[in-house]
């Protein structure tokens, strides 16, 4: 198992370097930071000020050295409208976001999960087909028109959940099914297929022939081997919710990092943009090495197979 932890964790490393240069090569050579802060109507003479004052003159192997020092000593730069410590601003939002998508993960599992199993038990039947119709909404529908149903209804004609704001549980209600309604398709259909699988394997037909009950069968032995992938896709779409949460924060005005990078966005502040960008990217590596170690310690076969 340590020699396992070793290998993940550095290989999570080495993704982080790698990330770590994208996110300066996208800032500072496809972008020209200087361009975008003195705005369209700026002269020439003001650019080359701009450049001068901020250090964007200087040699792109000595501001890239600079980064990654920076990045060591948590310095994620300043705010270029705003003049505060990037990462103030983003640990401010953070547990907005933080909160918006674990509650919207929570959501996805409790559906996927006995949805799916239901889909599995009973395959080619009414319960089934209408399992994998709701799936299919579900990735259908376009999270923006989702949200804005959700508001019409709940929110203006029944007024039953506050349209906007982050200030109580109630307020995340209706961003949580927004965004865990976008999440549950690809987990039900792996809960299934993997369900299918499992119900059909020759362990659980003799556990069946030796009399063990249904439901412990399916819920105690089953389910829990089929839950393995379910564990690596919950933590790329919990990854993926910190991350693409910015169309549902910016419908319901949620004070989170994705409302911050849509406001960073508008307005090219490039040292915001990309800490968020960083941010997330860690976030979202650490979640798979997480996975990767959960699924090692349930399954051996998985620690064994990577010697």
């Amino acid at each position: 198992m340590l020699t396992y932890l070793v290998r993940r964790a550095t290989m999570a490393v080495v993704v982080m370097m790698i990330v770590s240069v994208i996110c300066f090569v996208l800032s500072n050579v496809a972008y020209d930071p200087a361009v975008g802060i003195a705005g369209a109507q700026a002269t020439d003479e003001d650019v080359a000020l701009i450049r001068k004052t901020y250090g964007f003159d200087r040699p792109l192997v000595v501001r890239f050295v600079e980064y990654l020092g920076n990045i060591a000593t948590g310095d994620l730069g300043t705010s270029y409208l705003s003049k505060r410590p990037v990462i103030e601003m983003i640990l401010e939002r953070l547990p907005v976001t933080a909160l918006l998508a674990v509650l919207s993960m929570a959501l996805a599992l409790l559906i996927a999960l006995p949805l799916g199993s239901a889909a599995a038990l009973w395959p080619n039947t009414i319960i089934d087909r209408f399992v994998q119709l709701l799936a299919v909404a579900g990735q259908a529908i376009p999270n923006f028109w989702a949200g804005l149903l959700l508001i019409v209804v709940f929110g203006v004609q029944l007024r039953w959940l506050p349209i906007s704001g982050s200030t109580t549980y109630a307020h995340f209600v209706m961003p949580a099914i927004t965004l865990g309604t976008f999440a549950m398709p690809p987990l039900m259909r792996l809960v299934r297929a993997g369900m299918i699988e499992v119900l059909a394997s020759d362990y659980i037909r003799t556990a069946r022939a030796m009399g063990i009950r249904p439901f412990q069968l399916t819920f105690k032995y089953a389910l829990k081997n089929a839950v393995l992938p379910v564990i690596s896709l919950s933590a790329v779409q919990l990854g993926f919710m910190l991350g693409g949460s910015i169309v549902v924060e910016s419908i319901f005005a949620l004070n989170g990092v994705g409302y911050l990078a849509w406001q960073s966005m508008t307005r090219s502040d490039m040292p915001v943009i990309q800490a968020i960008v960083l941010m997330i990217s860690m976030i979202y590596i650490v979640l798979t090495l997480l996975a990767d170690l959960l699924n090692a310690y349930m399954d051996p076969r998985l620690r064994g197979s990577r010697k």
